[in-house]
């Protein structure tokens, strides 16, 4: 009994992650669309929520390889987009850590066994709940302190969708972090 309640709170929460994942990435798109940026953001929202869905292993080796190469990708045009500031560097971090998650969780990797015979693994993995975690703090700290600068009935005016922005980084750096979590 405890293993399917266990198992179905697994599977609601992954849920709920590419939930989280996909409305971020949609929102992204669509602000990609009218030119406010967010392609970037998009592709990574639309990538966490893919490699979110708990497939239970059938189906699966399409998967690794075909995100490995989306976020290789992805990783390529960040560190492209480096030239034109530091901000890009969140980017390259996320692609990187994206394709480490996807090469850790890959078919015939040997996911948990690895873990505990090298210490390259747990180091990276820790870096990254690190990194992962002070950016969610500091994306929610940013986020309260924009709330209280823009009133609700102004959320549609100047102030608004960089609100929408904010929350939408948070999201995904949550989800970044839910993910790293579960290594």
């Amino acid at each position: 009994m405890h293993g399917s309640a266990a198992s179905l709170a697994t599977s609601v929460s992954s849920w709920l992650l590419v939930l989280l994942c996909a409305v971020s990435g949609a929102y992204c798109l669509r602000r990609a669309r009218g030119s406010g940026g967010g392609a970037a953001e998009a592709v990574m929202g639309f990538g966490m929520a893919l490699m979110a869905v708990p497939l239970g292993g059938h189906g699966d080796g399409w998967r690794a390889p075909v995100l490995g190469v989306v976020f290789c990708g992805a990783a390529l045009h960040s560190l492209w987009l480096l030239r034109g500031g530091p901000h890009h560097a969140h980017h390259l971090v996320g692609s990187l850590t994206m394709v480490y998650m996807v090469l850790m969780a890959g078919p015939g990797s040997e996911h948990g066994q690895g873990h505990s015979q090298a210490a390259g693994p747990p180091l990276l993995t820790g870096a990254l709940l690190l990194y992962y975690a002070g950016y969610v703090m500091l994306g929610g700290t940013r986020l309260i302190t924009a709330g209280d600068a823009v009133s609700p009935r102004s959320a549609a005016g100047p102030g608004g969708p960089a609100v929408l922005v904010r929350a939408c980084r948070l999201a995904m750096g949550m989800g970044m972090l839910a993910m790293l979590l579960t290594m």
